[in-house]
């Protein structure tokens, strides 16, 4: 048996890997596209969940960051990030109105919330009025079912988003502050993500104009997910868009398969990996890993089954192996991964060898960890706390 590849053997497997270099250049890379065209940028934490990832992203030029939950602006607040806005709309009643008391009564946080009911709005208002402040709102526009997008949350743009901001308007603890647009694009393409970003962006400036003639003093004009900010950036820059004021992208510097086929990263710039042992080349047709679904979290599989190459001999993938065209990750049980031979009589995997993984979905792998790996060179650089791993109440 040949001597087995070991990287970084001062880990145990499986270990969740971030390579520095491109976490870097992703970084660098959205904080640019930011700077020249003149918005703030504001990025979603909620996929890497690390305050120190967070912090690097500040330190290169954003302005605050977007979590997902309030359990996550929490984590980043304890953690030193006090610019924050929730950017999901949320319950805000019961057990977790007092949590929300408690980090809009945290000193020196600037928190903002993003809602799109008024039910939500009377409850953060009465936290305002016990507090004797306003807090900040900003109302979450569903853009995509009027554009032909994947339609998640948000009020519809127009008359609904309109008869809204008035309700919010007569709630005394609240100040109405912006509009935000996450725009989800179907069947991507640079020249639909481009006409896609443009839409967007115009529609979300006209909803601000609106509420501006009504009487509200609307501040933030957000847009810009990973498969779009570069567009979105370039038609300001360029002129063709304006009256936009911060983008949000998130997952573009972390980078996983998802966001490859939404276009939101190519598989060269994906700076996480799952770094796992092969513990068995007993079966002449695969081999197995210590890295199964406690390690990968849950697939995108239907969502991809008509994508090429997804599926092999009736298995989806799991992940791929950079430059292993001829390995398939086709299964996956609790502890252990299964990776095949495309062709049986190319087999060069060693038991004990390691090897790396992009996952489908980076953001359900680091939630299932409380560490990640930042390495260079082939060498542990640093250790990220995942901050707000668990917290998305």
């Amino acid at each position: 048996m040949k001597n087995p590849k070991v990287p970084y053997a001062e880990l145990d497997t499986p270990s969740v890997l971030v390579d520095m270099a491109k976490l870097e250049a992703n970084i660098k890379d959205m904080t640019d596209y930011a700077k020249s065209a003149g918005v703030r940028l504001r990025p979603h934490v909620k996929v890497h969940e690390s305050a120190e990832i967070a912090k690097m992203q500040i330190k290169a030029g954003a302005v605050g960051i977007d979590t997902g939950s309030l359990g996550q602006a929490e984590a980043m607040s304890e953690a030193g990030l006090n610019d924050i806005l929730i950017s999901h709309p949320t319950y805000y009643g019961g057990i977790r109105l007092q949590k929300f008391k408690r980090l809009v009564s945290r000193r020196g946080i600037k928190l903002a919330v993003m809602l799109d009911m008024v039910e939500q709005a009377k409850a953060v208002s009465e936290v305002g009025v016990e507090l004797k402040r306003k807090i900040p709102v900003v109302i979450k526009v569903d853009t995509n079912a009027p554009l032909g997008g994947f339609s998640r949350l948000g009020v519809l743009p127009g008359e609904p988003l309109l008869k809204l901001a008035k309700e919010f308007g007569k709630l005394p603890g609240i100040e109405l502050k912006g509009v935000y647009a996450h725009e989800i694009a179907v069947n991507p393409t640079p020249e639909t993500l481009s006409k896609y970003a443009l839409d967007t962006g115009k529609l979300i400036v006209e909803q601000a104009e609106m509420l501006r003639k009504n009487g509200f003093n609307i501040e933030d004009v957000s847009v810009g997910a990973s498969p779009t900010f570069r567009y979105t950036c370039r038609h300001i820059k360029e002129g063709r868009l304006k009256g936009v004021t911060e983008i949000d992208p998130g997952n573009c510097i972390i980078g996983d398969l998802v966001y490859a086929k939404s276009l939101g990263n190519v598989k060269e710039t994906c700076a996480v990996t799952v770094l796992a042992t092969v513990i068995t080349t007993s079966h002449p047709e695969k081999i197995a890993i210590d890295a199964g679904y406690k390690t990968f979290g849950a697939n995108y599989n239907i969502g991809a089954r008509n994508d090429p190459g997804h599926i092999w001999n009736g298995m989806f993938k799991f992940g791929e192996v950079p430059g292993r065209d001829d390995l398939h990750c086709g299964r996956l049980s609790a502890e252990t991964g299964y990776i095949y031979y495309k062709d049986p009589s190319k087999k060069e995997l060693e038991y004990g060898e390691r090897i790396q993984i992009i996952p489908n979905n980076a953001t359900l792998v680091i939630n299932i960890h409380d560490e990640i790996y930042g390495v260079r060179n082939g060498t542990v650089e640093k250790v990220f706390r995942v901050t707000a791993r668990g917290r998305g109440n």
